[in-house]
């Protein structure tokens, strides 16, 4: 593969001359062409020839009239070839070099190796420094225009390589005939070749060896994106191909199955790959692939018969889509029959899904962890997680249970039935227990999709805020649900980090809510500081939202109380809040150094503070309310659980904000927190340069376990306010303000914050989780 250094001063000048010097000898050879199929064959067929003159002679003369022929194919294929490479080539160079020159002008320098940097280290600047300060993004954006660049060179470098092989050929004695235009054509030849032998390693099924199981996976990762490719596997294969393959590779027994005894990362890894190769071929629309898709959907219903288990073809094609972006359409279609199957074999409901869906002998479906893949319903949920278009329609949307059927009108809604009516079956976990955790897990992934916009397990940096009306709705759904009772989180084992990165999409319009203080009204507050407007005020998620609120108090206090009751939930919305209050302090507070502190307008400032110390402090009790029932006050887990409530705050330290969002990475988990501004400023950099004290080493076990519950708690909670002070001590941190300034904002906003957190023992937030006695 080519370098940085390799493609930036490649020397295009002799690959140009060889361009130049097959075209002659192409020119040259069409000529002797004409002269021997119009002189020397000509005669040839004219001569009256006898004996062994016309048995072997006038052959030979018709094969070597034809071999000037295919001689002049092979010298065009490869002019055409060298053409195009040679201008893919001088594209990436040209970009490179245009990346280079444009480096220093946004504040960044490109080593000869590629690695990019600061031109001059923010360490290293001086006080009067004005020149570009880039941020996160100018980096990422840098780093992936020039392995795009490479990445051209590289492909055009691997399609000529093997064409240039493929026009040579391997006779010795005979010209290949190849003919290729130009070097698509060639890679789309290669393609369609890939494609058919690693069908054919496909339908050896049991014969195939693990060496074999290698080299397809080979062929799958070496093609992976690539649409022309995935849509002839797709096809060489079949429908019924795919499915009874991957049904055999679950059972027991002899043959390719044995990968899951001897090689379960061989098996993993096919399925993520085989998944990837579908889902990019599901976005074809050829006649061929269209009806591709219906017969995949048509089979899910028929029992697929392998060695020994019979699945249904919907619970092996659902573990084929766990990963990879599905065409919209074909989800839709797909999700629609899978759940009209689901309502038909059990009855209408009346009898469990994990009971419809048992086979006597289980085949293992799924490698890539989130159970043994029997339930079909989890790895679609896996499909929409990464389909953030088809999950919104999808939880949107009443489903009919009798298609066939146009007079009767009976239809299911997709949301409350996978959220609240569905009986998820019990699979085995990665853990190695039997728990519903993978169902609702995968549940959760496809609402966080169809909420934020986002494929579940995007990489957050770089993201941008891409909510519409159609996410909301469905985050509506979410908060009404999961916030009206605690068991309807504590009793979907799993979906609790879900919640709580839903929760972060949206911590800008929970903001809204928590300001009013009606708690039934919906009704924004006049000039809120909240919420995220265009420039002519309106919201974007439609003119009822410029001034309606998404949820009233009540169902936010409801929601956030909820969530924050498990540690992961409480963690998450507890950096997404912090980073959320500094960005708005950015946007709406004095700018520093606009005057003097003391004479300034500071509502908007405290009505943020005010605001963020309220959501502190409900999550803060939240959790230690939930602590308090999960726990024996004073046992060792009490103690070690009350000690991990403030360790969020690494998380937000850790955090990388620009274009209006912040990704929050850290122990939390990915999770994506819309910011009050587009421009990143003073405040918000402060505070994700300010060092966070070692909570872990402020809480030695040792130490923390022979301090009393109750006093542990005063100290956390403690913490957990001094550390919800940070948005208030960034912006009066920040570069501008005189010292004395930075003193009193420091001083005003602290015993603002302080007095805000008890203003939430007026709330009526969720009782802590009692699990029912059975």
């Amino acid at each position: 593969m080519p370098k940085f250094d390799q493609v930036l001063h490649v020397r295009l000048g002799s690959l140009k001359e060889a361009v130049t010097d097959w075209g002659q000898t192409y020119d040259k050879l069409v000529k002797l062409q004409e002269k021997a199929e119009n002189g020397l064959q000509v005669k040839a067929d004219k001569a009256d020839w006898e004996g062994e003159n016309a048995g072997v002679t006038r052959p030979f003369v018709k094969k070597t009239a034809k071999e000037f022929g295919d001689a002049a194919k092979v010298a065009d294929s490869i002019r055409n070839i060298l053409r195009d490479a040679l201008a893919e080539f001088k594209s990436a160079k040209e970009s490179l070099e245009k990346l280079i020159e444009e480096a220093p002008g946004k504040g960044i320098r490109i080593d000869p190796d590629g690695v990019v940097s600061y031109l001059i280290h923010p360490d290293r600047r001086s006080k009067n420094y004005n020149g570009p300060k880039p941020d996160q993004a100018d980096f990422d954006a840098m780093r992936s225009a020039i392995k795009a660049a490479i990445d051209k060179a590289n492909d055009a470098d691997d399609v000529a390589s093997r064409a240039l092989r493929t026009v040579v050929g391997t006779d010795e004695n005979n010209f290949s005939g190849t003919d290729y235009d130009n070097l698509k054509e060639a890679s789309k030849a290669q393609d369609a070749e890939d494609a058919k032998e690693a069908a054919k390693i496909v339908k050896k099924g049991d014969d195939a060896t693990p060496a074999e199981i290698d080299k397809l996976n080979k062929y799958l990762k070496d093609n992976k994106g690539d649409p022309y490719f995935a849509e002839r596997f797709a096809l060489e294969v079949g429908p019924k191909g795919s499915l009874e393959y991957w049904a055999d590779m679950g059972v027991p027994g002899d043959g390719p199955s044995r990968l899951g005894i001897d090689h379960r990362d061989k098996l993993a890894e096919l399925q993520k790959n085989w998944s990837l190769t579908l889902a990019a071929a599901t976005h074809s629309t050829s006649p061929e692939m269209e009806q591709w898709k219906a017969d995949v959907i048509k089979a899910g219903s028929d029992p697929i018969q392998s060695r020994g288990a019979h699945p249904y073809g919907f619970q092996v094609m659902s573990n084929l889509m766990r990963v990879g972006d599905y065409d919209d359409k074909f989800l839709r279609n797909y999700g629609n029959a899978l759940v009209v199957a689901e309502d038909k074999i059990t009855h209408g409901g009346s009898q469990p899904p994990g009971r419809a869906w048992y086979q006597p002998q289980q085949a293992h479906l799924n490698w890539i962890g989130g159970g043994a893949g029997q339930d079909p319903m989890s790895g679609f949920m896996e499909a929409l997680g990464h389909n953030p278009k088809a999950s919104t329609e999808f939880f949107n949307s009443d489903i009919d249970l009798t298609p066939e059927n146009g007079k009767d009108d009976k239809k299911l809604n997709a949301f409350d039935y996978f959220s609240k009516d569905r009986d998820w079956p019990e699979e085995l976990n990665d853990k190695g227990r039997m728990s519903k955790e993978p169902g609702y897990d995968s549940l959760g992934h496809a609402l966080e999709s169809a909420t934020t916009g986002h494929a579940y397990d995007a990489p957050a940096e770089g993201l941008k805020d891409v909510r519409t009306a159609e996410n909301a709705e469905v985050m509506q759904k979410v908060v009404e649900y999961y916030g009206s009772e605690p068991k309807h989180m504590h009793e979907q084992p799993g979906i609790d980090d879900s919640l709580g990165k839903m929760g972060s999409a949206y911590i800008d319009e929970f903001n809204r809510s928590l300001e009013q203080e009606n708690e039934t009204s919906k009704q924004e507050m006049p000039d809120s500081p909240f919420g995220f407007n265009d420039e002519k005020g309106h919201s974007r998620f439609g003119g009822k939202f410029d001034n309606e609120l998404l949820w009233s108090r009540a169902d936010t206090l409801g929601f956030l109380g909820t969530v924050t009751q498990s540690e992961t939930g409480h963690a998450q919305l507890s950096a997404a809040q912090t980073v959320y209050t500094t960005s708005v302090m950015d946007e709406v507070a004095p700018k520093p150094g606009s005057g003097a502190a003391r004479e300034l307008d500071l509502t908007d400032a405290k009505t943020t503070l005010r605001i963020g110390a309220e959501t502190h402090a409900i999550f803060d009790q939240s959790r230690m309310g939930q602590i308090d029932e999960d726990y024996t006050k004073d046992s060792d887990e009490h103690k070690k659980a009350v000690g991990r409530t403030t360790e969020w705050v690494k998380f937000g330290v850790g955090a990388a904000a620009a274009g209006g969002v912040a990704a929050l990475t850290g122990g939390a988990g990915g999770a994506l927190v819309p910011l009050a501004t587009e421009t990143v400023g003073g405040a918000v950099v402060t505070f994700l340069g300010m060092e966070a004290d070692d909570i872990a080493e402020k809480y030695e076990e040792d130490e923390l376990l022979k301090k009393k519950s109750d006093d542990l708690k005063d100290e956390a909670l403690g913490t957990g306010k001094e550390n919800a002070l940070m948005p208030g001590q960034a912006y009066a941190r920040a570069p501008g303000w005189s010292k004395e300034d930075a003193n009193y904002l420091e001083e005003e906003l602290t015993k603002y914050v302080k007095d805000s957190r008890g203003h939430v023992r007026d709330d009526s937030l969720p009782d802590p989780y009692k699990p029912s006695k059975k």
